[in-house]
């Protein structure tokens, strides 16, 4: 079988070295030469063609047996070659080295995701499971409280908003479709649907239009407006307010809440830091900053946050950004 194989290697030296033999058979030919002569050279040429042929097939089977030897040790992420015997191989194996980087990182790029959800999700798993504590209490009331209900319901719907979001953003499927939006019909829309947190939690609504068309993604952009207001509503104690409006070009969302320190400030757009405030009450998974940053940076806006304890939070969203290569 592997002589077959290197017969087949070597096909085209084998028929230039027949070819070059028939031209000296017929150069000596016309010379009338003793077929003594002609005999005796063509055996040395002979001779010396069979060594050579024969340590070339040597060659090919130790390089064969240790390919096959390597091939079993194709899930080490990095191989160790044998010399290569000529540039080609060369290249080839350079070719390979990078094929096999390529494939360590793509793979540890894939463990990383998923060690990443597989820490949000647990994260994820015991945050949901509080509101979804408290409807079960409400409901074993006679007769269940039907708004404080609907208020759990919201937050278990904010939790499935913020995973779906989660599991989007870096789809492959994922697309952004730009176009002039009504921010006021969006923030508007936003309102509504936290409009019975405010009024159980007795939190007044300072909304003024802004009157503002934004080029930008919709879906997303009510994304990060959701998750700045949910936010807002989680911090701000009954009686406090949360204003909407806008200054120039900026979406400002403020609130009157308990704010964040100082030294949490400069970290809470990092995945899972939910900051000292955060963690008392166990009401931050950390990850609704982390999320609206990463979308405002695809949607080419600019997201920041001020705030000081005890004096509320200010969420400023910078929708300047309009001038965009449309595809």
């Amino acid at each position: 079988m592997m002589l077959l194989a290197y017969l087949r290697r070597q096909w085209k030296l084998l028929v230039l070295l027949a070819g070059i033999a028939a031209v000296f058979a017929a150069v000596f030919s016309l010379y009338d030469l003793p077929v003594e002569a002609v005999g005796y050279a063509a055996a040395l040429c002979l001779a010396l063609g069979a060594v050579l042929f024969g340590l070339g097939f040597r060659r090919f089977c130790a390089r064969h047996r240790e390919l096959r030897r390597l091939l079993d040790r194709a899930e080490e992420p990095v191989l160790p070659l044998p010399p290569a015997g000529d540039l080609l191989e060369e290249d080839y194996q350079a070719l390979l080295t990078a094929v096999a980087a390529h494939r360590t990182r793509l793979l540890a790029r894939e463990r990383d995701k998923l060690e990443d959800m597989t820490d949000y999700y647990t994260l994820w798993a015991h945050q949901i499971k509080t509101p979804m504590a408290a409807a079960g209490l409400l409901l074993q009331e006679d007769p269940p409280p039907r708004e404080q209900l609907e208020a759990e319901l919201i937050k278990i719907g904010q939790y499935v908003d913020m995973v779906l979001g989660y599991l989007r953003l870096d789809s492959d499927s994922t697309d952004y479709v730009f176009c002039d939006t009504d921010l006021d019909a969006l923030l508007r829309q936003a309102v509504r649907k936290f409009a019975r947190l405010f009024i159980l939690r007795h939190i007044a609504l300072d909304f003024r239009e802004t009157g503002r068309a934004v080029l930008t993604d919709g879906k997303w952009l009510s994304f990060v407006v959701e998750q700045l207001l949910s936010n807002a509503l989680k911090y701000t104690p009954s009686g406090g307010t949360v204003r909407i409006y806008a200054d120039g070009e900026t979406l400002v969302i403020a609130d009157s809440g308990i704010g964040i320190r100082e030294e949490d400030l400069p970290r809470i757009f990092e995945k899972g830091f939910t900051g000292y405030n955060g963690r008392t009450g166990q009401k931050s998974t950390g990850i609704g900053l982390y999320l609206s940053r990463r979308v405002t940076e695809k949607l080419g806006h600019d997201l920041t946050i001020v705030s000081r304890p005890g004096r509320g939070t200010i969420a400023r969203l910078d929708l300047s950004r309009r001038k965009r290569t449309m595809e």
